[in-house]
């Protein structure tokens, strides 16, 4: 049946796409609009007859999810011309060979990558674990189908009210499980806190709505708490012709609750509410970095500092971007004020992540190559086909949603790793082979174990032995899942190897005692060595924890305790005997010349 649109509902579609036109700051020719209105009138053709749980007509989606792409992630005219046309070839008649043909191979490609997520998306069912490393592992082709997947999200975030509260849930926690995480690391910090928030609203409604209502009542009391704090700022700030801005900003709800949680405090106990922010206007001519310690200096005038509160982000940005200068001032009352200290581009970058830096030429390829490392290092993990998927996606999440370190390697070149790693983790992140050999390290030339912690700045060199071997307690050393992948492959191998040397010795031990491998000898020996399964034997006599000297006795004992099912005797020749299947020498069994040449079989 036909959804027919009303007339306001036509009108409101039509206000939001000049909307998107009109805001698209990277949309500007006339050729760039034209070819998004193509894609807008196939959308809205194709989705004509379809509306979402709301009862709006379906063309708003992709319509929103446009704009997010343009207006706050700042993408150009491929990535929302996908993200108009991202539902299309799932949802409706349209192909793939159509969307080629009229937009390209690139707008093609990466709207089969948005299809197939969607495909791994839509599972009745919570979503596994090896789901979520097939959706990663196609995220990781092209950035921008992560950034239009995370747009996507965020739109659904923002209707979720209209679905039924157990999709909600399972929607909510996909979120929170993978895509805050990601829009973190891409350094979309807006839209990483929203879906947080939007997420935690629907997982935990009662806190959500207590930490709310606690905000908003002290709401006046914070707002002339930061006045008074900020005033005298304004006046060092407005002496020295600075152009800035300055704002107080509270804590996300969910980053409040996570701070309960962690610490195991109440909401008045969580002393760091708020932050102010100082986004200033360059001086042309003299270096962002150099006026930002300007600007640390004069409110370290007016309050003192906690020194080791300070984080320098400007001199070593965090891998996903991220630049600026954090500091903890005491201010009135004998409260700690954390205040922020951003250029312009350094607040653009810090709120748009990546897609941002298509805007400053300065560092761009820099950045996309440090991108392009990390999409990389998602494509090594992802495509191992023997981790097991449920420990790589926790690992992987942990990775993705951590504080970072810097660290040096003895030439000097900086390596990010998440906080808590250890000398372990830095000898994988340089190479897998450099783990695996590592016996120990020099960390600012003192030497230091294996599981020794490393800290900002440290300058760390790896110690190797060919002899070492990996070990089962390394997993406990190390944080980063490169390294995890790294040493549960080494150890599969070595079992591997263990378990196909041990085979090789047992098949040629019972070569000597003219046997051949039978479930009836593994029957005997099993249980001799205390073995649950052939593997294991395999492993513990390829290890040497099991010598096979004993083995012929072992036979022996069996068949003289008649363990054997049966035993068939061949009468002739020399007497061959065989046992439970195999061929031996039976000395004690020798037929008169009178016997008939008939077989016996002997049971217990």
């Amino acid at each position: 049946m036909e959804a027919v649109l009303t007339r306001e509902e036509e009108q409101e579609i039509y206000r939001q796409f000049d909307d998107l036109l009109c805001n698209s700051v990277r949309c500007e020719s006339e050729e760039d609009k034209e070819i998004i209105r193509k894609a807008f009138t196939i959308a809205f053709e194709a989705h004509k007859n379809s509306r979402r749980y709301s009862g709006e007509p379906y063309i708003i989606h992709p319509l929103a999810v446009a704009k997010i792409v343009s207006h706050e992630i700042g993408l150009g005219v491929k990535a929302v011309i996908c993200a108009l046309l991202h539902d299309v070839v799932e949802d409706t008649e349209y192909s793939l060979e159509e969307v080629e043909h009229h937009f390209g191979p690139k707008v093609a490609q990466i709207i089969d990558g948005l299809t197939k997520v969607n495909e791994l998306m839509n599972v009745d069912s919570t979503l596994q674990a090896e789901n979520f490393r097939k959706m990663l592992l196609t995220l990781s082709d092209d950035v921008r189908v992560i950034l239009i997947k995370l747009a996507d999200r965020l739109h659904n975030m923002r209707t979720l009210s209209s679905m039924p509260p157990a999709k909600q849930k399972k929607i909510a926690s996909e979120t929170l499980y993978l895509f805050a995480p990601l829009a973190h690391r891409l350094g979309l910090y807006a839209i990483k806190t929203e879906l947080e928030d939007l997420a935690f609203k629907y997982l935990h409604p009662k806190e959500y709505t207590e930490i709310l209502e606690k905000l908003e009542a002290d709401e006046s009391k914070r707002l002339a708490f930061i006045n008074k704090f900020s005033f005298p700022i304004i006046e060092k700030l407005n002496s020295q012709n600075i152009s800035y801005e300055i704002s107080g900003r509270v804590k996300s709800v969910y980053s409040i609750w996570n701070k309960m949680q962690t610490k195991q405090i109440p909401f008045e106990e969580v002393y760091d509410l708020f932050a102010v922010r100082i986004v200033f206007d360059p001086l042309p001519g003299l270096p962002e970095k150099t006026q930002c310690w300007n600007i640390y200096s004069i409110i370290t005038d007016i309050y003192m500092p906690k020194p080791e509160r300070i984080r320098d982000w400007v001199s070593t940005p965090k891998a996903n971007g991220y630049e600026a200068l954090h500091i903890t001032v005491m201010g009135p009352e004998g409260k700690w004020v954390e205040v922020q200290i951003r250029s312009r581009r350094m607040d653009d970058i810090a709120e748009r992540g990546f897609a941002a830096h298509w805007k400053y030429k300065e560092g761009t390829e820099q950045h996309e190559n440090e991108l392009d490392k990390w999409l990389r290092k998602i494509r090594e993990l992802l495509s191992d086909p023997h981790s097991n998927a449920l420990e790589f996606v926790d690992d992987f999440k942990l990775n993705l949603f951590t504080s970072e370190i810097h660290v040096f390697t003895p030439l000097g070149e900086i390596k990010n790793l998440p906080k808590g790693s250890t000398v372990l983790d830095f000898a994988y992140e340089i190479h897998s082979d450099l783990g695996n050999h590592a016996i120990g390290a020099k960390v600012n030339h003192k030497l230091v174990p294996l599981n020794h912690p490393l800290t900002n700045g440290d300058q760390v060199e790896i110690i190797t032995s060919d002899k070492k071997r990996v070990k089962l307690e390394w997993l406990d050393y190390v944080v980063t899942a490169k390294a995890k992948t790294a040493i549960k492959d080494a150890l599969k191998s070595e079992t591997k190897n263990r378990i196909e040397k041990g085979k090789a010795m047992l098949e040629e031990k019972l070569a000597q005692l003219n046997l051949r491998p039978s479930a009836r000898i593994f029957r005997k020996i099993l249980p001799a060595y205390e073995c649950s399964g052939k593997d294991e034997l395999y492993s513990k006599i390829g290890s040497g924890i099991i010598s096979l000297d004993g083995l012929a006795g072992i036979l022996r004992y069996n068949a003289q305790n008649k363990l054997i099912q049966y035993w068939e005797l061949v009468i002739g020749g020399i007497g061959n005997v065989i046992l439970g299947g195999e061929k031996g020498t039976a000395s004690s069994v020798q037929p008169s010349s009178t016997d008939e040449k008939t077989p016996y079989l002997l049971k217990e």
